[in-house]
């Protein structure tokens, strides 16, 4: 499949344009920033914690949530029939309306994660671990979007996501009584709050590979579940 970085770029640039005209949106950029200033007190036992808190509450706010809206609101204008009819490729629309996301998404969780002090045990497994999460969230918002009609219908469709990626660390907590939740460990968002969990010494590639290595398997799930969904799209239209 083609890519034309000339059509991805001209995607780019009408998505930030319409982003930065709905406030209601692009009001959730502060939203991590906030939870971080707020968040800063933790004591430095709780300090990966508060960052696990912070960012998968934020892949849900941002990539998710954004993306979905971006989706969903050219469905809503009845412009996404007209993108799909273009000369652009699936790969050049996903590209093209994702990286606008992914920007957002990484500067805003560069400046959170800064906030809060927080120091990796490898810096390099942590951006890994960031920036697949990042692509993960992008293709879950991009499916809300497709299965969405209305920017209040994306709103309400990642609830789903928010409550299942966001709350499984919670249910660590509950296997004890509930052994069927052991599953949720190998949710993404429980194997981010593990990879930042891990100590500054003592730990092994291992210990590094295999949280990166379940991120990276449920991202290349999802984003082919949202080029295949796109497609379909395409050919429904």
């Amino acid at each position: 499949m083609s890519i034309s970085l000339k059509r991805a770029r001209a995607i780019f640039v009408k998505d930030y344009k319409e982003f930065s005209r709905n406030y209601a949106v692009s009001i959730m950029l502060l939203f991590p920033i906030c939870l971080a200033l707020i968040l800063r007190s933790a004591p430095p036992s709780l300090l990966h914690g508060a960052i696990g808190i912070v960012l998968n509450t934020s892949f849900v706010i941002l990539p998710c949530f954004v993306q979905a809206c971006l989706i969903a609101e050219e469905k809503e204008r009845n412009t996404l029939r007209s993108l799909m009819m273009t000369p652009a490729t699936t790969m050049d629309v996903l590209i093209g309306k994702s990286t606008l996301v992914f920007v957002m998404s990484a500067i805003v969780l560069t400046i959170s994660t800064y906030i809060l002090g927080y120091e990796p045990a490898s810096i390099w497994a942590f951006v890994a671990a960031i920036i697949l999460s990042i692509i993960l969230y992008t293709a879950a918002g991009t499916i809300c979007g497709l299965f969405s009609q209305t920017v209040l219908e994306a709103s309400l469709s990642i609830i789903p996501v928010a409550v299942i990626f966001t709350g499984a660390p919670g249910g660590a907590f509950l296997v004890d009584d509930y052994p069927i939740l052991k599953v949720l460990e190998y949710v993404p968002s429980s194997q981010l709050v593990y990879l930042l969990g891990i100590p500054n010494i003592g730990f092994t590639t291992g210990d590094l590979l295999k949280p990166l290595l379940i991120i990276l398997a449920w991202t290349v799930v999802l984003t082919i579940v949202s080029v295949v969904l796109y497609q379909r799209r395409l050919k429904d239209e």
